[in-house]
């Protein structure tokens, strides 16, 4: 039988317009097939990002189109427009005769983003030290054991979540979230640096000191000294570059930055701490 709005169509005198609503024509499938293809296209794109960014899936990676529409079941349409958007990101490079393939990291682009995230993020934990309530501080702390008990398991993938709360965590204590939103726009390949020093001998206890310190300076309401020890918590990150790319020469792309490139210079509040 005729649905209903197949017979209000029928029922119309030729040449008038199909009855509308707003945004929708009735009687037409064509926006709902645009819809799921874009929630396809999103959740194929997350989760490529997530395990790039994560390095479940390795720089030089090929990724092949037909594998992932099969595991999410959907055509190969949503993956291209998914790889795109990767591609726009640098996370994939698509070779039109080759593939596409998992990008290297690129090490130039390196210092940059440690920059631009220093600036958001001292600028955040100076706000943090001022406004922090005393819970705030302890959910700090708490987030510091939690990350303890993930490095004690060994268990990497869970430090780096706790780690990404913790700055998060600052950021929404100072009352600027989307300071962290911007920071996580540009560290994407940071992160995907990050992944590889985690394992190096000292590295986590070190972050845990780092960590620990800003937390005190917020307790102890000194933007000054929170900001100088975030400097120094970030900063700390690009000395390893050298050792990581050259245990991991597959994985990066271009030259080692040079040393200048990689400190960054003392700020006032590092050089005189109030």
């Amino acid at each position: 039988m005729a649905s209903t709005s197949r017979r209000a169509l029928d029922a119309q005198p030729p040449g008038t317009a199909p009855e509308t609503v707003p945004g929708k024509v009735l009687g037409t499938a064509k926006e709902p097939r645009l819809s799921a293809r874009a929630t396809a296209t999103a959740e194929i794109y997350r989760s490529l990002r997530g395990d790039i960014v994560a390095m479940r899936r390795k720089p030089g990676e090929p990724i092949v189109e037909k594998h992932v529409a099969e595991s999410f079941g959907v055509s190969r349409t949503p993956v291209r427009e998914a790889l795109l958007r990767l591609a726009d990101d640098g996370l994939v490079e698509i070779f039109p005769q080759s593939g596409t393939f998992v990008a290297r990291i690129p090490v130039n682009a390196l210092p940059e983003a440690v920059v631009i995230r220093t600036s958001l993020e001292c600028t955040a934990v100076r706000y943090a030290a001022v406004r922090a309530a005393r819970s705030q501080i302890a959910a700090l702390r708490a987030n510091i054991l939690l990350q303890q008990e993930t490095a004690a398991a060994g268990d990497l993938d869970g430090f780096h979540e706790a780690d990404e709360e913790f700055h998060r965590l600052i950021s929404d204590i100072a009352g600027f979230p989307g300071l962290w939103t911007m920071a996580q726009q540009v560290k994407m390949q940071v992160d995907r640096y990050r992944r590889l020093t985690l394992p190096e001998p000292g590295r986590i206890p070190h972050v845990l000191a780092e960590h620990s310190g800003i937390v005190d300076a917020i307790a102890a309401r000194d933007p000054a000294e929170a900001e100088r020890l975030m400097v120094i918590h970030l900063g700390a990150l690009m000395e390893s570059v050298p050792n990581t790319q050259g245990a991991n020469p597959f994985f990066f792309s271009g030259a080692q930055p040079d040393d200048a490139s990689m400190t960054p210079p003392k700020t006032k509040t590092e050089s005189t701490p109030s």
